[in-house]
């Protein structure tokens, strides 16, 4: 069986192989600059020390910065300064324990851990793909694969493969199903309309980011501000997708050879749920079923407790306090699903499942701690209001604003992207200055979050620096042994551009109609 140790460097020549093509050098190339960026936790921290010494150099510059719209002239502060040790001295431990996505993130990845180690997750999967029409499959696994950030990046693990082998048992081509189905995961990722971990980790980022101008205070920032936008985005992308894998992807591919693939190629694969399976999901949705009914009877009626200020419904504490309501819900379903099953033994397996779950985000941890201070430190010491000001009026000089802005935005996002694949690193490296730069020219925090999304998914199945791309080689490798890394980031690169122009295109339709792009999240500063 291949394995991910095996693999020849990018750009390398396996024993025996063609010399390498452009396609590789270039991917060579990436990957050579891309080791070149220290980890990201060694980043954000020299990006804290380069940021405290400009911060100094500026105060001592007797530096300031008026922000558009207002009177108030604000002064670059700086951490190297008497003040700077102090507030860092009192502050170190609140930035990060006041930081919004750390418990936001947690609380979602417990829960859904708990739904994954019981089996829920996979099953759902199986039972949805599992008496597709054979036209359909290619449509119903890109769509599936569109909303699987609700599961993080175990998504790239388990539909694949799983896709692979519904598609040969379809008489259809498995590696159309393989590589469509990774393609469709990792370019439609921030899209869905479900809901998970990653829609945590952004808010708390853009509320940190938007919170350095006055013209946040009174803004409605909470997990579902993109969420009419994602669920338009994922059914569009999801059809898309399907038709890339049928009519592009697949024919490119020709006949499945089967004698071609190694010995431990997978077996056609039963997806026939066994009877207590279905008594699980059975059980599992009128759980939720009883619960949302619940939750809304708490929401919906005059004078219920979860209606917001004057009985409104938008903006309302049932929104603002959306990731406790769907910690239930997943909780629930994962422990009825499990106990059905026999999946989880006991208290002891819950909590297992749930501390295995936190154990997997020990980096994520330690990098948001450092996260944390660098975005602190932008807006006690001003200067993300200073670059914040400067980025606005250098767009608006070159006649750069309105949608084109954010255009160009997505483009540097998904450059970016090909280096850095850790969406908290990247959204915490560009969201500080961007974000409040937006709110300059008028728009919401809600919508360059929007846009982030976008640049953050299209091209991060084209890097070498995705390690579920080498994955998916070893996978691939199985059905075709010669296969090489140039070729697989090939066959992906048919997704990257339809999905980026097409995800621009739902996006540009939000904001030439001023749609909503979730509850009371709006195209401009309303």
């Amino acid at each position: 069986m291949s394995s991910t140790t095996d693999l020849p460097a990018p750009g390398r020549q396996s024993p025996g192989s063609e010399r390498p093509s452009g396609i590789d050098r270039v991917l060579a190339a990436i990957e050579r600059l891309g080791n070149a960026l220290p980890n990201p936790i060694i980043l954000f921290t020299g990006l804290f020390v380069i940021l405290a010494v400009i911060s100094t150099a500026l105060a001592l510059a007797d530096v300031s910065v008026t922000v558009p719209g207002t009177d108030e002239t604000k002064a670059v502060t700086g951490l190297f300064t008497g003040e700077g040790m102090r507030w860092l001295t009192e502050n170190l431990v609140t930035n990060f324990a006041t930081f919004p996505p750390i418990a936001a993130v947690l609380l979602m990845i417990m829960a859904v851990g708990v739904a994954e180690k019981a089996g829920l997750l996979e099953t759902v999967m199986r039972a949805t793909l599992a008496r597709a029409p054979r036209a359909v499959l290619p449509y119903l696994v890109a769509l599936i694969a569109c909303q699987a950030h609700m599961i993080s990046d175990v998504a790239a693990i388990v539909l694949p493969p799983l896709a692979a082998v519904v598609f040969k048992s379809a008489g259809r081509h498995p590696v159309a199903g393989l590589i469509g189905g990774f393609a469709c995961v990792g370019a439609g990722y921030a899209a869905g309309f479900t809901i998970g971990s990653l829609d945590a980790l952004y808010i708390g980022i853009t509320q940190q980011a938007a919170a350095v101008l006055p013209a946040a205070q009174g803004l409605d920032l909470h997990l579902l501000v993109n969420y009419y936008f994602t669920a338009a985005s994922s059914l569009v992308l999801g059809l898309l997708g399907g038709f890339l894998i049928s009519r592009v992807l697949e024919p490119r591919l020709g006949t499945y050879d089967a004698s071609t693939a190694v010995e431990d190629e997978p077996e056609q694969l039963d997806l026939t749920l066994t009877p207590v399976q279905r008594r699980g999901l059975l059980l599992t949705a009128l759980v939720v079923v009883l619960y949302a009914g619940a939750v809304l009877s708490l929401w919906l009626p005059e004078g219920a407790p979860l209606r917001g200020e004057g009985g409104a419904l938008v903006p309302s504490p049932l929104l603002t306090g959306i990731v406790p309501v769907l910690f239930g819900a997943f909780l629930l379903a994962g422990l009825t699903y499990g106990f059905t099953v026999k999946a989880l033994s006991g208290s002891e397996g819950v909590v297992t499942a749930m501390s295995d779950s936190v154990r997997n985000m020990a980096g994520y941890i330690v990098l948001m701690f450092v996260a944390a201070q660098v975005i602190a430190l932008f807006n006690w010491s001003n200067v993300g209001i200073l670059l914040a000001v400067k980025a606005a009026a250098g767009l608006d000089s070159i006649g750069l604003t309105g949608f084109w802005a954010l255009v160009a935005f997505v483009l540097l996002a998904a450059c970016l992207n090909l280096f850095i694949v850790s969406g908290s690193a990247l959204w915490s490296l560009v969201g500080p200055v961007f974000v409040p730069a937006f709110m300059l020219l008028g728009m919401s925090p809600a919508l360059s979050q929007a846009a982030f999304r976008i640049g953050d998914s299209a091209t991060g199945i084209i890097t070498p620096m995705n390690p579920y791309v080498f994955l998916l080689l070893a996978l691939l490798r199985r059905y075709e042994p010669d296969a090489r890394l140039g070729t697989l980031i090939a066959r992906l690169s048919i997704f990257t551009v339809p999905f980026l122009v097409v995800w621009l295109a739902i996006l540009g339709i939000f904001y030439g109609f001023d749609l909503p792009l979730g509850p009371g999240a709006h195209i401009g500063l309303k």
